[in-house]
């Protein structure tokens, strides 16, 4: 729990980090100007892309991987088709290191008025043993989101915070366990602060492999006995990616998400309840 000195400290660092951001040249909308753009331009003739920026949970994945599926892959099938998906997550990105790798600016020079940009990351900002990726939840985390946010609000488009899905980890009793610390909590913390949309995606997964429990949720998770898969000979047990079952109700969760927070209308989406074919995803060709 933070301290109220912490809370000030914090709020004053990312206060700074936001006026350094390039924001204010002449004619650039507001935050909420730019909210405003993004609902009023969903004429049934305007095409409008929902970028994705994240990690592996949600990026599209090669042949070579199948069926390792990132739940980003499964979106388009719950959008209405005036609706694209741009996927820009990769594996193994944190939310500082997919900046400094310069993945963020092309996002910010394609992203239009009308546009959304859904930002998820927490699982590789985790790893404290790797400087490249690592942040700290209540300050460099909140501080990179940010500059996600306000990219998008500058350009007239709508950021949408997700929270991280949520790894398969269950105790003893068969309780699943959140596995993100405070990464979550500060994801939310900072929507409530700069009035930023947040699907709440850690809350909701974590819902759904309890309602599974520890064996049926396998079959969403990458998990493969020996032989199994020519791409993997020697089996696999991750409980981290998914199978095309568990990239797909992740994806309809998200969705349904976007639905309840009004970030898209009910016209807008589709299939929310229909029974979605494995055969109707596709992994992309090594370049």
């Amino acid at each position: 729990m933070e301290t109220a000195e912490q809370v000030i400290s914090r709020r004053r660092v990312l206060a700074a980090t936001a006026a350094a951001l390039p924001l204010a040249a002449a004619g650039t909308p507001s935050a909420a100007a730019g909210a405003q753009e993004s609902r009023r331009s969903r004429g049934p003739h305007r095409m409008r892309t929902v970028f994705v920026a994240g990690d592996s949970t949600a990026a599209d994945k090669s042949v070579s991987a199948a069926p390792e599926t990132g739940w980003g892959m499964a979106l388009p099938f719950f959008l209405h088709e005036h609706l694209k998906v741009a996927n820009h997550a990769v594996n193994g990105r944190s939310s500082k290191s997919f900046i400094d790798e310069g993945r963020l600016t092309p996002i910010l020079e394609a992203i239009r008025p009308g546009d959304f940009l859904l930002i998820q990351f927490g699982h590789n900002d985790q790893k404290r043993e790797d400087p490249t990726r690592y942040t700290e939840p209540w300050t460099s985390y909140q501080e990179h989101l940010l500059r996600y946010v306000a990219g998008a609000r500058a350009r007239g488009a709508l950021p949408v915070l997700l929270t991280s899905v949520e790894r398969r980890r269950f105790d003893a009793a068969g309780t699943a366990l959140a596995t993100h610390g405070a990464y979550p909590q500060a994801v939310r913390a900072l929507a409530a602060e700069h009035d930023v949309p947040l699907l709440d995606i850690a809350a909701l997964s974590l819902a759904l492999w309890q309602k599974l429990g520890p064996e049926p949720s396998k079959k969403y998770f990458h998990w493969l006995a020996p032989g199994e898969s020519p791409n993997y000979p020697d089996g696999v047990a991750d409980n981290t990616h998914f199978h095309p079952p568990g990239a797909i109700e992740v994806a309809r969760m998200t969705a349904r998400a976007l639905r309840s927070e009004q970030v898209l209308g009910a016209h807008e989406l589709r299939r929310l309840s229909a029974d979605i074919p494995e055969s109707w995803l596709t992994w992309h060709e090594e370049p």
